[in-house]
């Protein structure tokens, strides 16, 4: 290997850090991967012992096996259309094995702090007490495992005596046995936890604070996310089309108790659930209202009406967090991270976010495309458009994102995935020859002497 080639630290082995890891060690590129826990797969792990999964017994993958898998390693066929969890988890462990870049991964080893040296490389402490300087980082830590707490908390719930407990914190039945049980949120954690608790506790209340689309697993025999799902078709033709089936094999949500949705489907994150239509129909689930207040043992809707409960869960999303970056150097305030095409830093360009969108599909075919762009980056076979066209196609993005979806900090980072995935391909080939484009030869992004 080149003296002068970059040395890359990436944080985080779960789906989206092996992708990384994966287009690097392909590359010959030099990468350490640090991974809290003691194997791959991050959220995917049961009971991971990094501490921060939010994996439940029950958990199956909503999006289907066929849209998920990494483009040159297909999942098992013995594999069901909609694994468990646990298949996953095997399935990125044998990826890692696959490819032969395990002992590239420092295992039981967590990134404590990062900081951006002078000649603009970082220097990165370790949880075993090493300090390395690397020319580049990439951030792979995910969004999905810093819980959010309602905010402000509801009224008397600091003198409530029953259980709160965030959907984190959610990971077999035995939680949920025999209680009554106030399920808070809309989301695809939501509706799991409350068809879980519909045949495990005594009574099973979901609260919405706003109306949401219900899309089933599967359409006309197939996965339903296999429907119209192509990079090929714009989302304004895909999503109408998708919104008509809906109607057509699920109806109204106002026919299932469920309020109505305030927005046209798309425009919102939708809840993918096979199960929950069927649980609600069966009055084996109460629906709700938001929360209005808590007290004594009782919980109150903002309809007047009050429920007894053991236990509320609140299915109230994430943060995104670095907390190995100070404050003032990066920092997701209110969620939102300005980034070139959600993953290159404007203002340092041997700073990579991988994995930090919020798709209609799955992140991993995604996390592996972005590898190809970091990757390419780092060997000098891309180059990144100038900071003011990065600045005005983040302002666009950002603009058509404020018009287009509900207000929420679940929606800073969201994307259409076909769209997405068309456009890193169209980015790609775009920053291919804006690097032919330079005097030759094209010198890295990155050297070990420095940015």
């Amino acid at each position: 290997m080149s003296s002068d080639a970059p040395r890359t630290c990436v944080i985080g082995a779960g789906s989206t850090g092996i992708a990384a890891a994966k287009a690097l060690h392909e590359r010959g590129l030099e990468f350490d991967c640090f991974e809290l826990g003691d194997r791959v797969g991050g959220n995917w792990v049961f009971r991971n012992n990094n501490g921060v999964s939010s994996s439940y017994r029950s958990l199956h993958i909503n999006t289907s096996r066929e849209r998920m898998e990494y483009s040159d390693f297909p999942m098992p066929k013995s594999y069901p259309d909609f694994p468990r969890h646990d298949h996953i988890a095997r399935y990125f462990d044998d990826y890692v094995d696959h490819f032969g870049f395990r002992d590239r991964i420092r295992f039981g080893v967590g990134v404590e702090h990062v900081e951006r040296l002078a000649d603009g490389r970082f220097e990165v402490r370790t949880s075993d007490g090493e300090t390395t300087t690397y020319d580049a980082v990439v951030v792979a830590n995910g969004h999905h495992w810093d819980a959010r707490w309602p905010e402000p908390p509801f009224p008397g719930s600091e003198d409530f005596k029953g259980e709160q407990m965030h959907s984190h914190y959610y990971e077999e039945e035995t939680q949920i046995a025999g209680k009554d049980v106030v399920v808070l949120g809309m989301g695809n954690s939501a509706m799991d936890i409350a068809v879980d608790a519909s045949y495990h506790a005594n009574n099973t209340y979901l609260a919405a604070r706003r109306g949401a689309y219900i899309v089933p697993k599967y359409l006309f025999g197939k996965p339903m996310d296999q429907i119209g799902g192509a990079e090929w078709l714009p989302h304004w033709i895909r999503f109408p089309i998708m919104s008509f089936l809906l109607k057509l094999n699920v109806g109204k949500m106002e026919s299932y108790g469920l309020p109505a949705p305030d927005h046209k489907f798309a425009h919102a994150h939708p809840t993918v659930s096979g199960r929950i239509l069927d649980r609600l129909a069966h009055g084996a689930i109460t629906t709700k209202p938001n929360i209005e207040s808590l007290h004594d043992e009782m919980v109150r809707f903002t309809d007047g009406t009050e429920v007894h409960a053991d236990l509320v869960v609140y299915c109230t999303g994430y943060k995104i967090t670095f907390p190995f970056f100070d404050e003032d150097f990066v920092a997701a305030r209110d969620n939102e991270l300005p980034l070139f095409q959600f993953m290159f830093h404007p203002e340092y360009d041997n700073l990579f976010f991988l994995g930090l969108v919020q798709p209609l599909g799955a992140i991993m075919p995604i996390a592996e495309r972005q590898s190809e762009l970091v990757g390419e980056a780092l060997r000098g076979r891309y180059a990144l458009p100038d900071r003011r066209s990065m600045d005005a196609d983040i302002a666009d993005k950002r603009k058509k994102m404020k018009k287009r979806y509900v207000a929420s900090k679940r929606h800073t980072i969201q994307v259409d995935y076909d769209d997405y995935m068309k456009g890193l391909s169209a980015e790609l080939e775009a920053g291919r020859e804006r690097a032919d484009a330079k005097a030759a030869p094209v010198a890295p992004l990155v050297t070990a002497s420095g940015v």
